[in-house]
């Protein structure tokens, strides 16, 4: 019964000391993921993705993950060139480009790489002046990025990205700032006034001149029609009048001499019956007279 129990406790510690071998010597890496393993303390490479083999208590594998990763780094107060202290906050982003060097050159690359920052931005923004720092933040980025990249590319680390996410600079420049907003408003509202107005007076001056225009026009054409009207009535009256002296003329032809002598009795006649006392015989009548009465003075 003793040599059973001790089998039994062997076979148990056999099988105990199996899986623990197993679960060290199988590992599963992702595909995200690197295995850089050591054995006997001596870099033999990345292995991975799928599943990895190592030998127990001589292989050790330490996991890198090649995903893009981002880190703040918090709020660090800067001098800028013409010294106004500026208080600055940002993100990097970056991404494992060789598993084993992140793991061989640096101890721990991501506390490296903030220090990296902090003192980088400090002496990027040194050597500019407030005003660009303000408006410039794209320069600010790319040059943190390129900087920060010489640096961390010995590592392994690539950094594909830096974003400035916060600029707050000293009271007195952000109240100098809100009043400069202040008046670049109102200048904006004073120039939108005024360019108003005056497309106001330009409208009204253009409505004007197209009124006087068309009043011009219009006393124009009527003239001209007013003109047109007094030739055409000049014209039919000089018809009319040359239609009656050509009638006239035509009856004028039809009369002789004794019909124009009893014209003129009809108008003696008329002279007699006023009451004048002197009546003025004209010279023709004579000759008329006699034309009508005859050289033997009978009719």
């Amino acid at each position: 019964m003793e040599t059973f129990g001790f089998l039994t406790c062997l076979i148990g510690a056999i099988v105990v000391v199996g899986f623990i071998f197993l679960a060290n010597a199988i590992r599963i890496v992702p595909e995200y993921q690197r295995l850089v393993v050591f054995r006997l303390g001596r870099c033999v490479g990345a292995r991975g993705p799928g599943i990895i083999f190592l030998i127990p208590v001589i292989d050790r594998g330490v996991k890198v993950d090649l995903r893009e990763q981002v880190r703040e780094i918090p709020q660090q107060t800067s001098i800028t060139k013409d010294n106004a202290p500026i208080s600055i906050d940002f993100l990097w982003y970056f991404k494992l480009i060789d598993p084993t060097q992140s793991v061989l050159q640096v101890g721990n690359f991501e506390a490296a790489a903030a220090g990296i920052a902090a003192t980088t931005l400090r002496a990027v923004i040194g050597g500019i002046p407030l005003d660009d720092v303000l408006s410039q933040r794209e320069h600010i980025n790319n040059m943190l990025r390129t900087r920060l990249d010489e640096v961390t590319e010995r590592w392994g680390v690539k950094v594909t990205n830096v974003e400035i996410r916060e600029i707050i600079p000293p009271r007195d420049v952000q109240d100098a700032m809100n009043r400069q907003m202040t008046a670049e408003r109102v200048r904006r509202a004073v120039v939108t006034e005024s360019t108003g107005t005056r497309e106001a007076a330009v409208n009204v001056a253009e409505g004007e001149k197209q009124a006087a225009i068309l009043r011009a026009e219009g006393q124009k054409q009527g003239a001209i029609l007013a003109a047109e009207g007094e030739r055409q009535a000049q014209l039919l009256r000089a018809e009319g009048f040359a239609q009656a002296l050509a009638s006239i003329f035509e009856t004028a032809k039809g009369i002789d001499q004794k019909t124009m002598t009893l014209q003129y009795f009809e108008t003696l006649k008329s002279m007699g019956m006023s009451p004048s006392t002197k009546y003025i015989f004209p010279m023709e009548f004579t000759s008329m007279l006699d034309n009508f009465l005859g050289k033997d003075g009978k009719k």
